[in-house]
């Protein structure tokens, strides 16, 4: 009888703790002069998108051939979602090979696979490349460049209008250093194999028209692969409305770093300015990352058809420091209520891990439940009641 009682009292509900509901800081790090020339200028960690330094990077200017990064985003999107293979073959149109400005001179009905498409762009920053690529992947170029607006919207680039895939001058194909810098960001963060490409400085492809074959050498435009050891791409561009720009990426130590510069007046300060940029964020910041691999405990349910479930971590934890801070004293602690009430759904936030350095909150996980327990009705108590009362049984028969 004991066991019954026993039994029963512990499946009454009991009132879960309340979570706390503030969130972490944003914890902008102060802005600080950099002396650079170009008029228009973002540096963003990539890790956490924290933009570190801006100089008016949120007025639209045109774009010339960093508009690429947008391309070559849906061209891995394509790839990913088992719409291209590498090893397709593109045909190349009247249209694309009409393109002017850089190109690498493709012939109406010449053939090429797409790999060597994503290396005449990245590599070339080619044009006709890019509007066969275009009509490869979505038919006609406009569809592909509907598809890229999509894209920039997705992203929150708010001041971006793409009017061509290329970057050619045309009225309002207009972005800022900063949308700029948030494409960097998600394709060298969704697709990190754009380095194998964009690292390249010297390649040859080969030709094949009704005029025979022939090499063509490609020539890697951003000079920062040669003149900086910390570069890993991204891309140039340059028109007479654009004048001279860069995305230009690095990585330091684990550290990643986009640095945007747009409408420098000469080829040579654009790079400049991108190192100096770069040299900047490597000396003022530092990241800690937990990737949140400990095992966390189970949760009580209460009043569920089962007695706990368990927990996981929503995501990793990132924090990116600009003042110099010892980040061996960042703390971990989980906030969690003593039970939870069924029903719970897998996915839905139990709780979450709070971080701190120097006794000051700088952002939270969230702790989310494992598994569904249903609420548990009349015939789950009573199954569960009798299970124990045989148990009891059984033990004081032995």
């Amino acid at each position: 009888m004991r066991c019954i009682l026993s039994f029963l009292l512990s499946a009454c509900l009991l009132f879960p703790s309340p979570l706390p509901t503030s969130e972490a800081p944003a914890g902008q790090p102060p802005a600080e002069e950099v002396t650079v020339s170009a008029p228009s200028v973002a540096l963003m960690e990539a890790s956490t998108g924290q933009v570190i330094y801006e100089k008016d990077a949120h007025t639209p200017l045109h774009p010339a051939s960093i508009t690429k990064i947008m391309t070559m985003i849906l061209i891995f999107d394509a790839l990913e979602e088992g719409k291209i293979a590498l090893g397709d073959t593109v045909t190349v149109s009247e249209y694309a090979a009409s393109m002017g400005g850089s190109q690498v001179f493709l012939e109406p009905g010449e053939t090429q696979t797409v790999e060597t498409m994503l290396k005449c762009i990245s590599v070339a920053s080619a044009n006709d490349a890019c509007v066969a690529m275009a009509e490869h992947i979505c038919g006609s170029e406009q569809e592909f460049v509907n598809q890229m607006n999509q894209r920039a919207k997705g992203l929150g680039m708010e001041h971006t209008s793409f009017i061509n895939c290329c970057g050619l001058d045309v009225e309002g194909h207009m972005t800022t250093a900063y949308d700029v810098a948030l494409m960097s960001r998600e394709l060298i963060s969704k697709y990190p194999q754009i380095h194998n490409y964009c690292t390249i400085w010297m390649e040859n492809i080969t030709h094949v028209t009704r005029k025979g074959s022939s090499e063509f050498g490609l020539t890697n435009t951003n000079k920062l692969i040669r003149q900086y050891p910390y570069a890993t791409g991204l891309k140039t561009g340059s028109t007479s409305q654009a004048k001279f720009c860069v995305s230009a990426t690095a990585e330091k130590d684990g550290l990643k770093l986009i640095a945007v510069i747009m409408a420098a007046p000469d080829p040579k300060i654009r790079f400049q300015d991108a190192t100096t940029l770069l040299n900047y964020g490597f000396g003022k910041c530092q990241v800690y990352k937990d990737e949140n691999k400990d095992k966390l405990p189970n949760l009580p349910i209460q009043g569920g058809t089962k007695d706990d479930s368990p927990l996981s971590y929503e995501s990793d934890f990132t924090y990116l420091d600009v003042a110099g801070s010892d980040l061996s004293s960042v703390t971990k602690e989980l906030i969690l209520p003593e039970s939870s009430k069924a029903p719970v759904k897998k996915g839905q936030t139990a709780g979450k891990a709070v971080y701190k350095l120097n006794k000051k909150e700088i952002g939270s996980v969230n702790l989310l439940f494992g598994s569904d327990v249903e609420k548990a009705l009349f015939k789950d108590y009573f199954l569960k009641t009798l299970e124990q009362f045989l148990f009891c049984q059984a033990d004081a028969a032995g």
